[in-house]
Parts: C-alpha cells; structure tokens; sequence
C-alpha cells in the first residue's frame, strides 16, 4: 500500500492542473493508496481555506465521501475519519471533530481538554457523549 500526499488528493479533486489530475486518478485507479490522517485534515484545509479554494462544506464532503468510496483507496482509522465526517457534516470544525473522533478510540482517554468554548458546546449540541474539560 503507497501512502499519499495532500497534493496529489487535491489535484484529483480539484482537477485544477488537468495533466497532474490524469496522472493522479490512472495512480489512484492502480495502486492501493492510503489516506493518513494527517493528510485528511491538511486536505480539508486545503478546499476550505479561503486563501485556497474556498470551497463549501457540502462540496468538501461530497469530494472526500467519493475519495474514501474508490476502492483502492484506505484510509488509517476508518471509524474515526467517518465519525469525524458525519460531525463535521453536523457543524463541528473538522479538524476538531477528527481530534475528538480520535480521543474517543484511545482507551486510557478519559476526556478532552480545550481552551476552545466552541467545541464543548457543538459536542453538547450533537450528543457527544465524551467527556470535554473546558479550560479557562
């Protein structure tokens, strides 16, 4: 299995350099390529960012559910990539829904410790059933 980087998922998503996009689905239609997690968040940065692509959340969604469908595409923890994606579907910034989805896999994680006020209410609102410690 061939770990990938961030820019070969964003020119096959994006299809901005059409040369680098061939290349990029002909690789990912031959070989079995995993998607770390890392690379997942760096990606999502990457569409999103307004001084990228800007992209709207349902298109980066629908991009990355499409990626994690072809099927010579893995990615490290499924359960948390798709449990981070359904919470960042629902609202919660996705790279703290991956930090939290990831926690909650981690058997001595008692809770998760933030500054960030946002997320213990978004966990509130979703139903999380994860311990937060705010901080102040």
């Amino acid at each position: 299995m061939i770990t990938l980087d961030t820019n070969l998922l964003a020119r096959y998503l994006l299809r901005d350099e059409p040369h680098q996009a061939d290349i990029a689905r002909e690789f990912l239609r031959t070989h079995e390529c995993l998607v770390s997690r890392t690379v997942l968040l760096e990606l999502v940065w990457v569409l999103a960012s307004k001084r990228t692509y800007n992209l709207p959340k349902e298109m980066i969604l629908e991009r990355l559910r499409h990626l994690l469908s072809l099927p010579m595409v893995f990615t490290e923890e499924p359960q948390v990539v798709l449990l981070a994606l359904k919470w960042y579907e629902q609202g919660m910034d996705f790279a703290d829904a991956l930090h939290l989805a990831g926690s909650m896999q981690i058997s001595q994680s008692e809770a998760f410790a933030t500054f960030d006020k946002g997320i213990e209410i978004k966990v509130k609102q979703l139903g999380i059933l994860h311990p937060i410690i705010s901080l102040d």
